[in-house]
């Protein structure tokens, strides 16, 4: 049961990660985060651990 867990919950950090980065970069508007440089950094390093989660979730898939 954690591993499916484990790999919803790393797609929707994935997709948070997008979110910030394009707020970052100004793309969407409508928060304090908008045109931020912070956001544009912080957005990627947050997608790619969400992305270490899928793989970590799919890697405990297959050995099991």
């Amino acid at each position: 049961m954690r591993k499916p867990v484990l790999v919803v919950v790393g797609a929707l950090v994935v997709i948070m990660g997008v979110v910030f980065t394009l707020q970052g970069i100004g793309l969407v508007g409508g928060s304090a985060m908008t045109g931020s440089t912070l956001w544009a950094v912080l957005g990627p390093v947050i997608a790619l651990v969400g992305i270490g989660l899928v793989v970590a979730g799919l890697r405990n898939r297959r050995e099991s």
